[in-house]
C-alpha cells in the first residue's frame, strides 16, 4: 500500500516597519495566515513567502522601507514570492517597483485583511514577470470586519496594541497620512472591547490604545465623547486589566471630560501622548493645527490638578516653513513653562502631495538642526528634574525582561519603545507587576531595587 505524502506546510516571514498602528494590522495578517495553516518562521531565507509591512509616512521611512526591500530582493531565491504591504504601497503605488523590480505582490493599507486570498492568487498566477497589485482606495476596512484572536502566536507580550480607527480627517498641512489612509474611520465599539476582552484572557497586562487620532473616536459616529466612554467600557467590561494606556491624542479634541475618566479609573494610566507639534500660534496656524496656545495650557493645569503625578508626552516639529526667531523662541519658552515629562522633536520634512511641501520661506538644514538640538538639550535638563522627583518613592514596574542580574522594567511613566526605563539589579519575573523604590534618576531612565529589600541610603 502506498503511503500519502504528508503536504509541506508553506512556511512566511513578516516583517515590520515604522509605527505601532503597523504592528497591529501585522499582527492581524499573521493571525489569518496561521488560521489558515501557513506556519510562521524567523529566518526569511527558508521561507516561501516573504512579506514586508511598509512605512511611507516620512522620505527616510519610505527609504527605509524601499532599502528593506531591494535587500531581500538581492536575496530571494527562485521560487520565493516577496510581498509590499502596508503605507508605503498605498502611497505610491507602482512607483514602490520601479525601485524593486522583483517584487510579487503589492497589498495597501485597506486590504491588508485580504492577504490570504492575495497570496493564494499569487501561487496560482501565471503571470511570473508582472507584479499583482491589489491597492482599493476605498470600500469596508479590515477595522470594520476582523476582531483579533490573539491566539495565533502563542504566548503574547504583556503589552499589546489595541487600534480603534484607522484614517485622520485632522487638516494638517505637513502630513501625508489622509492622502493613503483616507479619512478618519472609527472601529465598532463592542469590536474593541472584545479584543480587548481577549487580550486580557490571554494574559496581556498592559493594552495601549492607539490610532492616527485616538481623541476623534465616535465623531463620524456623531459621538463627541466617545473616547472617554470607550475607555470606561473597557475599564468596566475587561477584567483583570491592569494597565490600560493612551497614545496619540489630537489636542483639539482633547476635553475635561477625558480627564474625568482616566482619573476615575485606576487602570487607565495617568499617561497621555498628546503631539503638539508647536509652541507658537502663528506657527501653529501655518501647520493648520489647532493654534489657541492658552487654551492647551487651561487644559494641560486641569489634567494635572485632576492627576497630580501624571505625565505628558508630546511632539514637536522644529524649522517649519516660515518659521522665525521669534516663533521658534515661543516654543522654547512654552517647553520651558509647560515641562513635559517626555518630548520627541523632528525636524520638518517637506513632504510631496502636502499643502507644506512648497510652502514659501523653507527653512535651512542647518538652522533646523539647530534648533533641534536647542531644544533637546532644554528638554533634557527638564527630564531629568522630573525624574529626580521620584528619588526615593515607591513605582510599580511590568517587568519586561531580564539577564546578568538586571532586570528592565516600565512604570505608568514610560511607554513601550519610546520612554525610558527602570532599571533593577535583581533578576524579577517577566511579565510581572510589581512595587519597586526608586535610587537613582538619570536623564531617560531610573534605576530602583525591589520593595521587598532594605534600603540602605538614598540620595538627598
Amino acid at each position: 500500500m502506498t503511503r500519502k505524502r504528508k503536504k509541506t506546510q508553506c512556511k512566511f516571514y513578516l516583517l515590520t516597519l515604522g509605527c505601532p498602528k503597523n504592528e497591529f494590522d501585522s499582527e492581524g495578517m499573521h493571525e489569518m495566515l496561521v488560521d489558515s495553516h501557513y506556519l510562521s518562521i524567523s529566518n526569511f531565507h527558508e521561507a516561501d513567502i516573504i512579506i514586508v509591512n511598509t512605512c511611507g509616512f516620512l522620505q527616510a521611512a519610505k527609504d527605509e522601507s524601499i532599502a528593506t526591500l531591494q535587500e531581500l530582493a538581492k536575496q530571494k531565491r527562485k521560487g520565493q514570492l516577496l510581498i509590499a504591504v502596508g503605507c508605503m504601497v498605498q502611497r505610491f503605488g507602482a512607483e514602490v517597483t520601479r525601485h524593486v523590480p522583483s517584487l510579487d505582490g503589492l497589498i495597501g493599507t485597506h486590504a491588508w485583511a485580504d492577504i490570504v486570498p492575495f497570496i493564494k492568487k499569487l501561487r496560482d498566477s501565471s503571470r511570473k514577470s508582472k507584479p499583482i497589485y491589489h491597492l482599493p482606495e476605498t470600500g469596508e476596512t479590515p477595522l470594520d470586519t476582523v476582531i483579533l484572536k490573539h491566539n495565533s502566536r502563542g504566548a503574547l507580550p504583556t503589552s499589546a496594541y489595541l487600534k480603534i480607527s484607522d484614517g485622520c480627517s485632522a487638516p494638517c498641512a505637513f502630513c501625508t497620512i489622509p492622502s493613503f489612509k483616507g479619512s478618519h474611520r472609527s472601529r465598532p465599539r463592542e469590536h474593541v472591547i472584545l479584543e480587548a476582552q481577549r487580550l486580557v484572557h490571554h494574559g496581556v497586562k498592559e493594552i495601549i490604545i492607539i490610532a492616527q487620532d485616538t481623541t476623534a473616536y465616535g465623531r463620524d459616529f456623531g459621538e463627541m465623547n466617545g473616547l472617554p466612554s470607550l475607555l470606561e467600557d473597557i475599564a468596566k467590561s475587561a477584567h483583570g486589566i491592569q494597565w490600560l494606556r493612551l497614545m496619540y491624542a489630537y489636542p483639539g479634541h482633547a476635553s475635561k471630560k477625558l480627564v474625568d475618566v482616566m482619573a476615575q479609573h485606576q487602570q487607565i494610566l495617568p499617561y497621555i501622548d498628546i503631539p503638539l507639534q508647536h509652541g507658537h500660534p502663528d506657527t501653529l496656524k501655518r501647520m493648520k493645527r489647532p493654534h489657541n496656545i492658552k487654551k492647551v495650557l487651561e487644559w494641560i493645569e486641569y489634567y494635572r490638578k485632576a492627576m497630580p503625578q501624571a505625565t505628558i508626552r508630546t511632539t514637536f516639529i522644529v524649522g517649519y516653513p516660515g518659521e522665525t526667531e521669534t516663533e521658534f523662541q515661543g516654543l522654547v519658552n512654552f517647553i520651558e513653562e509647560v515641562k513635559f515629562d517626555r518630548v520627541g522633536v523632528f525636524t520638518f520634512s517637506p513632504e510631496p502631495g502636502t499643502p507644506a511641501f512648497d510652502l514659501p520661506h523653507q527653512v535651512d538644514g542647518e538652522i533646523k538642526q539647530a534648533r533641534r538640538e536647542q531644544v533637546m538639550t532644554i528638554q533634557q535638563a527638564i527630564s531629568l528634574q522630573r525624574n529626580q522627583y521620584f528619588m526615593g518613592k515607591k513605582l510599580d514596574v511590568l517587568v519586561e525582561g531580564f539577564g546578568d542580574g538586571v532586570s528592565i522594567t516600565r512604570s505608568y511613566r514610560d511607554a513601550p519603545e519610546i520612554d525610558g526605563y527602570i532599571i533593577i539589579e535583581d533578576e524579577l519575573p517577566i511579565g510581572k507587576i510589581v512595587p519597586v523604590f526608586i535610587t537613582g534618576a538619570m536623564t531617560y531612565d531610573l534605576m530602583a531595587v525591589p520593595a521587598n529589600k532594605p534600603l540602605v541610603y538614598f540620595p538627598h
